[in-house]
């Protein structure tokens, strides 16, 4: 065969090689997932962010997506390259419903309310509460009255917890002693040291290891789940908790469980503008290669589809209501309650908007806008929360 003919062959074999590539690209990128994303998660030594690393493996493998991960030290660092657009995703804690009310740190001129959805959470098998000095004499939870609590001062999702807890028993801080530390270990410290009877924590803080192995020890009042109207009160201070049985922690066991508080971490967020497609194939992936990540991080297992939650505080996004309509997971029920949530969004955007617009002077922006939600919240019939 002429040289130049065998050349002309070879040209028309690559090209239809070339296309036929491409259209395996196409398809590819139409049903798969982006070459790279950037999540944010809490930092490098967190379950969090080792959850996130096992789920990158998997959408490597799967899809060839190489998933980024941005550390944050706090809630902020956390949430702000979800908000400025550098990051498509949040492997947050309970910040992630701070942002969409708008409260806490968010309360401010730069942030406000956020338009975020879940995509999936992870329930562990963990709990949340008020660690107990063991000398300290307490039963029951109404046996905090008149005891020692600790207030962390700048810390609203631990002090919110506090309250929450104390009042379960019917108390508030009216009817405790509250003392203030700087930073969650000190309150832990002050429980050591004598100073407290009790302060909010994980049941896994490797503090509360140190506690338990103290002379003063640890122990932890349950929250029975029967108790319907302490736990409305629960939910009127902080709605995002909600009983869990506790297997790991301090005196805390699969044969020694603990009936308490808790909610999911982490909360895996994006903006409500995220891509529909992208989102449906990252839950879908997330669901159907559960098996290849649950053991490859602590608290993995949590992601797992029974554990979601489709009726909680954050409205899902899109894509993942599409997914979980496709294998019969969504329910009626769980699109009121969607429909709802995302109302709630919406009536909180405007009465930011429209708070903004009076330019409220900086001294007072956060109190002013905190009358001014609640406000517009009582107006359209949703509960306030926080005021």
């Amino acid at each position: 065969m002429h040289i130049s003919t065998k050349n002309k062959l070879f040209k028309g074999l690559a090209v239809s090689i070339g296309l036929a590539v491409m259209g395996t690209a196409a398809a590819a990128s139409a049903e798969g997932l982006p070459k790279s994303m950037i999540w944010t998660a809490y930092g490098t030594t967190s379950s969090g962010y080792a959850q996130a690393v096992a789920i990158g493996n998997v959408l490597k493998n799967e899809y060839g997506t190489s998933l980024r991960i941005l550390p944050g030290k706090n809630d902020i660092s956390r949430m702000t390259p979800l908000k400025i657009g550098k990051a498509g995703y949040c492997a947050c804690g309970i910040a992630s419903y701070f942002g969409q009310e708008g409260v806490m740190q968010f309360a401010t001129a730069s942030w406000g309310p956020q338009p975020l959805r879940a995509i999936m959470t992870s329930k562990g098998s963990f709990g949340l509460g008020l660690a107990i000095a063991k000398d300290a004499g307490v039963t029951k939870l109404s046996d905090l009255k008149g005891k020692r609590i600790a207030w962390v001062r700048g810390s609203d999702a631990l002090n919110i917890g506090s309250t929450a807890i104390l009042a379960y028993a019917g108390l508030s801080w009216d009817d405790v002693q509250k003392v203030e530390f700087p930073g969650f270990k000190d309150s832990i410290d002050g429980i050591i040291n004598g100073q407290i009877d009790a302060a909010f924590t994980s049941t896994v803080s490797p503090h509360i290891k140190r506690l338990a192995a103290s002379p003063r020890g640890v122990t932890w009042s349950t929250l029975p789940t029967d108790d319907s109207a302490a736990w409305d009160r629960v939910h009127a201070i902080a709605p995002y908790l909600s009983p869990v049985t506790a297997t790991v922690g301090a005196e805390i066991s699969k044969d020694k469980p603990w009936i308490g508080a808790g909610y999911p971490y982490p909360i895996l967020v994006a903006n409500a503008g995220q891509s529909v497609d992208e989102v449906y194939i990252l839950t879908k992936s997330m669901v159907e290669n559960f098996d290849s990540y649950k053991d490859n991080a602590p608290g993995a297992k949590g992601w797992n589809i029974d554990n979601q939650n489709f009726e909680w505080i954050l409205p899902y996004h899109d894509g993942a209501v599409k997914f979980f309509t496709e294998i019969g997971k969504w329910s009626d029920a769980a699109q009121k309650h969607q429909d709802l949530l995302v109302k709630r969004q919406t009536v909180l955007a405007d009465a930011f908007k429209a708070f903004k617009a009076t330019n409220p002077s900086k001294d007072e922006f956060k109190t002013a806008w905190t009358k001014a939600r609640a406000d517009a919240l009582a107006a359209a019939s949703l509960a306030v929360n926080f005021n």
